[in-house]
């Protein structure tokens, strides 16, 4: 039973959030005065379900219309797992989530009419992942709708935290999505096309149909590359059976496929020699697999194996050390410095090279295998002029301003802000942002300070979840009054249908910007 405690925090903290999509706060430092006449809420149906400072320089550029390009992607159909939430008390949680998600608002979509392009905006965006359609939301307050473009190709918009439970029969794939131009603010221009080439030194930037777009200030939003090519035998190997990757929305649902054809044998996860989006993703599946095999009365044959590149669990140690007493808890192999270099999905094999012996490979056969691929800044970004030598936006780690640019900025999983790189950091990083922003914009000092806040839902089973919130020295940085390296109930509810209301109703219109606020009223200030 969830203890009581627990559930008033919650039903506090989604009553506070409920409120907050039916009457949004007025933005008093937009310099527009009141402007909650320019909020326009377009929420559809709930959703069970998770990603681019100023000096003003005058560009002279040809005009030119955007290009519609589209990026259509099929879901497969997917039997859920019938998970039992144990408890009215979680029964009734759920319940007001939904009962508060329908009633915030009717359904409105952005329309993009290609005859309204401009060749020019004040503010343009690259990227409509979740930093880039937070921060085209808060632009639109700053300086008009008809100011603000956001450069995306793709048709829909992704909640892919969620995936984690997907891939894990516990959400539907189909809950996680909705159409782009739905989450698009309404009156900023989204152009459909993909970006190619970053001209920061001429305020500009060129799209794939050959246009050149140029700004006076410029977030990029990009996101971060998957790079399943980098193993050998992959994403070929995805046609087969017994391989599936959370990752994705073409192989999130070989996840739960395969977990289901399970019957005797290695159950691998791995973790890739490279930086990733959502870390704590590759061992979340291996936990919530282990439940379903207990569940369906599979474990006795399931030896279930962790092959990390890394040489620890988790990097903040409170929570590693919880981790580690439920991988003693649960008999789970993990090997430290594993790295998957080649899929032989045809033999069922997995190959992995030691690297701290480098060229010392090892050959594992599997009943199941799930890949966290290679990861690494979009391509565009890699040989910009806005990169560092590693690729990613170079960026104040604490205002998010570009180093070299003064009116170009940064958020989300393309910088090399060095903390993990989930939603939940894009959140916080927007709040940030937005604040640097409007004093460029008046021409001062961006004063607020981004302290790396980030937070990881480590989901130990189907109605478990530690919650990890940390910042930039790998310090805890909780919310809640209580110990969040412990497993718990109420912190599953959070992670499978607050955040994903909080995201959808609050985040992408500009209205979250992390739970700073809540973390001082629940520690009385002290922090």
């Amino acid at each position: 039973m969830m203890p009581m405690v627990h559930l008033k925090f919650l039903l506090a903290w989604g009553a506070w959030a409920a409120q907050l999509v039916k009457h949004p706060p007025p933005d008093f430092s937009s310099g527009h005065g009141l402007t909650v006449h320019g909020f326009e809420p377009r929420v559809g149906l709930y959703s069970d379900s998770m990603e681019p400072a100023w000096d003003s320089l005058s560009p002279s550029l040809s005009p030119s219309l955007p290009c519609s390009l589209s990026l259509k992607i099929n879901s497969l159909k997917m039997t859920p797992l019938a998970t039992a939430v144990s408890g009215p008390r979680a029964r009734l949680f759920a319940c007001f989530l939904r009962l508060g998600t329908q009633q915030a608002g009717p359904l409105r979509l952005h329309t993009g009419a290609s005859l309204a392009a401009k060749n020019h905006y004040e503010v343009l965006v690259l990227g409509g992942g979740s930093g880039g359609i937070t921060m085209a939301a808060r632009m639109k307050r700053r300086v008009g709708a008809e100011n603000v473009a956001v450069v995306e190709p793709s048709e829909r918009h992704f909640y892919q935290p969620i995936w984690t439970l997907v891939g894990a029969g516990a959400k539907q794939l189909s809950s996680s999505g909705r159409p782009t131009a739905s989450v698009i603010p309404s009156g900023v221009e989204w152009i459909k096309a993909r970006v190619i080439e970053l001209n920061p030194d001429k305020n500009c930037i060129h799209t794939d149909n050959g246009k050149e777009i140029s700004y006076k200030y410029l977030i990029i939003a990009l996101g971060i590359q998957l790079d399943y090519e980098k193993i050998k035998g992959l994403p070929e190997g995805f046609e087969h059976p017994k391989i599936g990757s959370n990752y994705s929305v073409k192989t999130v649902e070989k996840t739960w496929k395969a977990l289901q054809d399970f019957k005797e044998g290695n159950a691998i996860f791995t973790f890739p020699n490279t930086p990733v989006k959502c870390a704590g993703a590759p061992q979340k599946i291996m936990y919530l697999s282990e439940a379903y095999f207990r569940k369906t009365g599979k474990r006795s044959k399931a030896n279930i194996i962790f092959n990390t590149s890394l040489g620890a669990i988790f990097g903040v140690k409170k929570y590693a050390a919880a981790l580690q007493e439920i991988i003693q808890e649960r008999d789970l192999t993990v090997n430290y410095k594993q790295n998957l270099i080649e899929v032989r999905a045809d033999r069922q094999e997995a190959v992995f090279e030691n690297l701290d012996k480098p060229g010392e490979t090892q050959v594992i056969s599997y009943e199941m295998l799930h890949v966290t691929p290679p990861m690494s800044p979009p391509d565009v970004l890699k040989t910009s002029p806005v990169a560092d030598a590693a690729g990613w936006v170079d960026v104040d780690k604490e205002t998010l301003q570009h180093k070299k640019y003064p009116n170009v900025f940064g958020i989300g999983d393309c910088t090399n802000l060095p903390t993990s790189k989930t939603a939940a950091a894009v959140a916080a990083q927007s709040g940030i942002l937005d604040r640097t922003i409007s004093l460029v914009m008046k021409n001062q000092t961006p004063t607020k300070k981004y302290d790396g806040y980030t937070s990881c839902p480590l989901v130990t089973g189907y109605n478990r979840v530690i919650l990890a919130e940390f910042d930039y020295n790998a310090q805890p940085l909780e919310t809640f009054p209580f110990d969040q390296s412990k497993e718990r109930l109420s912190m599953y509810l959070m992670k499978a249908d607050l955040m994903p209301f909080l995201y959808w109703n609050m985040m992408l219109r500009g209205y979250w910007g992390g739970p700073a606020i809540l973390r001082k009223l629940f520690h009385l200030g002290m922090s």
